[in-house]
């Protein structure tokens, strides 16, 4: 954030040789050390910050060396290449589901992403989803100012990488800046520590990833669910900067798909589910109820908003060469090429019928916004989940086509890790002043190096540790792609009945709720749907460890309000960054034989 007391800054930060330098290393590094955080950890942390204190790094380096100069906006920028590399590498467990899928011969499915096709196919895909998201920057940062807590916690590093100093510094706001300094290297330390001593991280086996009770309620075998509570200091900090009643409306969703739900599908009237039943087989029927709600409610905020919508584009459209934003006009090129580009690219060397292509974009759009308003109000980006929406749409657009089906929700998930990298880093820049244009640029050239470094990389992971979904690169989420693809093979008509009828009712209270959630009077008795709608979606231990962070956030601010408002935020942004810091390098230390076995 700006800190306390100072005007908001004008926009800065132009490209330099040294910034677009530091950029390609930065997106380099990020994007070959993701396929195996998100493979392995099977799932994929926001890395703005880690990027930022890479950044730092290397700038820091380049003004020893040719004194280049350092300051919170050249950072922000090669912060956002990082972040734009790292969130296309988090493809990766698309190209684990295509192997998956591929190992069944019974399925009859042959079709093989090799090095070039994964560049190609990600580098066209990752820039439509970079250059859609340049237009919503306004609607969701400006005018809505959703809080985008990833992209807060990043700003907060930017600053405080970047103090202020000289004879001209204000002394108060000096010393704002090294409280919120020392909050955010404590929560960097606790975070971190925590992380490597975690299961996960490898090193010393003295925590699981969290709790889950092994005893059975009312038939449900909790531990096979996920239920209980992560030990995760990331998803405190993430719930503390979202705020209590978001918070309370996802563990709604939580104990209504977690323990509800499943006690009725195993009832003898129903009998959906086997009383042993996985997380898999439970999110096979509450997905639905829960996307239905997400996209209803998506769309109607943004059609209660339309003039705020064409506000926005009107602006864009008289933007000027020399002026902060990215032109509109650019934009419309770029989705126009792009479109073509992988139109044909799908059609000669993946066999997707042009038709079936289109149909995916146009489709990606509506999913797309709802995944942005989800991200900003949640911290959690839905990919996963609108990626197995693309899958079932496209089970009645092509029944029985496993090709068209995995292509068509690829197209859907790059566009969306895309969109949601660059909107994140705009939340960044918006609170410390950057410049928009050289964000976006940073992002469209970091895109490819991220496509390439999966490409490259993710064949040496498999060589190394094995395939995808065995004991060393579990990745939960190709499986989940993978099995959905094939649970879908036989037509929308296999999926149960009754979670349609849930999707129609849950969608048709998305929007409902949404428009009482738009008077302000009646938004804090008002039930959130994007909170119950992720909360359904997301593995219930995380949505309660967020619960915790929310419950802790709103005691802290009530109980010392000063120190709330100048350390909270910074803090909770330090329990994000050593948890991501963490995730990428001890992944690295281990791939290059220096971490535990």
């Amino acid at each position: 954030m700006n800190e306390p007391g100072s005007p908001t800054p004008p926009t800065r930060g132009t490209l330099t040789p040294s910034t677009i330098l530091a950029s390609v290393i930065v997106a380099a590094l990020m994007g070959a050390s993701y396929p195996y955080i998100v493979l392995k950890l099977g799932f994929g942390p926001n890395l703005s910050v880690v990027a930022a204190f890479f950044g730092f790094l290397f700038l820091s380096l380049f003004n020893l060396i040719a004194r280049t100069g350092y300051d919170r906006w050249q950072n922000n920028i090669v912060q956002t290449a990082g972040t734009s590399a790292a969130q296309t590498a988090f493809m990766c467990v698309l190209l684990g589901a295509f192997d998956i899928l591929r190992s069944n011969p019974a399925l009859g499915f042959h079709l093989e992403l090799t090095t070039w096709k994964t560049f190609i196919w990600l580098s066209i895909a990752g820039t439509l989803g970079v250059l859609l998201a340049v237009p919503l920057r306004r609607h969701f940062i400006v005018d809505e100012k959703l809080p985008y807590p990833d992209g807060m916690a990043a700003a907060e590093t930017l600053i405080v990488l970047d103090p202020p100093r000289g004879k001209g510094a204000d002394p108060e706001l000096i010393r704002r800046a090294k409280q919120a300094a020392v909050a955010l290297a404590i929560g960097l330390g606790a975070s971190a520590l925590l992380m490597l001593f975690r299961d996960e991280a490898k090193m010393f086996k003295v925590l699981k990833d969290g709790w889950e009770p092994t005893y059975v309620i009312g038939g449900i075998v909790l531990a096979n669910l996920a239920v209980g509570v992560s030990y995760s200091l990331l998803s405190i900090g993430s719930g503390m900067i979202i705020g209590l009643r978001i918070n309370i409306w996802m563990m709604v969703g939580g104990v209504l798909a977690w323990l509800i739900v499943p006690w009725i599908l195993i009832g003898p009237d129903i009998n959906w589910i086997p009383s042993k039943a996985t997380r898999n087989q439970v999110l096979f029927w509450v997905m639905w109820p829960a996307t239905g709600m997400l996209v209803s409610g998506g769309l109607t905020a943004l059609a209660l908003r339309w003039r705020l919508i064409i506000s926005t584009f009107t602006e864009l459209r008289h933007a000027k060469f020399g002026s902060s934003e990215f032109p509109i006009a650019w934009v419309g090129i770029g989705v126009a090429v792009c479109t073509v580009a992988l139109t044909i690219f799908q059609w000669l060397a993946l066999d997707m019928a042009p038709w079936l292509t289109l149909a995916a974009i146009v489709l990606s759009l509506p999913l797309m916004l709802v995944g942005l308003r989800v991200l900003g109000e949640t911290n959690w980006g839905p990919i996963s989940a609108l990626s197995n929406m693309m899958q079932g749409l496209f089970a009645v657009v092509a029944p029985g086509n496993i090709a068209a089906n995995m292509v068509a929700s690829g197209t859907t998930g790059t566009v969306a890790v895309s969109s949601e990298a660059i909107i994140q880093d705009y939340k960044a820049g918006e609170i410390i002043g950057s410049t928009p244009r050289s964000l976006t640029w940073a992002q469209l050239m970091a895109v490819p190096i991220g496509a390439l470094a999966v490409a490259l990389v993710y064949p040496e992971l498999v060589e190394t540790y094995g395939a995808v979904g065995g004991d060393k690169l579990s990745s939960a989420i190709s499986r989940k792609w993978a099995l959905f693809a094939e649970f879908l093979k036989g037509g929308f008509s296999s999926l149960p009945t009754s979670s349609l009828w849930m999707l129609l009712v849950f969608s048709v209270l998305g929007v409902i709720f949404t428009i009482l959630e738009s008077k302000p009077k009646l938004k804090p008795y008002v039930p959130s749907p994007t909170g119950i709608g992720i909360g359904i979606l997301v593995p219930f231990a995380v949505v309660a460890t967020m619960f915790i962070g929310g419950v802790i956030g709103s005691i802290w601010k009530k109980t010392d309000p000063k120190s709330a408002e100048i350390t909270l935020v910074p803090f909770a942004s330090g329990l994000i960054a050593g948890e991501a810091l963490i995730a990428v390098l001890v992944p690295l230390l281990l791939w290059l034989g220096l971490g535990g076995a």
